[in-house]
């Protein structure tokens, strides 16, 4: 299960930097929202992932802090993916604007060589 993870979290950030490194805006976009796939998943990978786990570790009383999985890599989870689609949501209106007042979409402003 772990290596399953750091697979997913290795091909989205490395997805992510190479779609950034592109020339077009769209595929930077894209690159950025990958990035923050990735680092949600490698926030959400260290709030210990078990498998048919109870949320609340056996072995501890109510009161023992310990006893109970740690819900802030939720929490920060749920918070950045409602940034980062605000972000995105911006970036795309950013992108339409650009790309109509320009009148091209690469990031510098001008066509690139063949």
């Amino acid at each position: 299960m772990e290596f399953v993870i750091a697979f997913a979290i290795g091909v989205l950030g490395a997805s992510g930097v190479w779609l950034i490194l592109r020339p077009r805006t769209y595929q930077v976009v894209m690159g950025l929202a990958l990035l923050s796939y990735g680092v949600n998943l490698f926030i959400f990978g260290m709030g210990r992932l078990r498998v048919n786990a109870p949320p609340v570790l056996p072995g501890g009383d109510a009161i023992d802090p310990a006893a109970f999985t740690d819900p802030l890599p939720q929490a920060l989870v749920l918070t950045a993916i409602v940034i980062s689609f605000a972000t995105t949501a911006l970036f795309l209106v950013v992108l339409i604007a650009s790309r109509g007042l320009t009148g091209t979409d690469h990031v510098d402003g001008r066509e690139g060589e063949r």
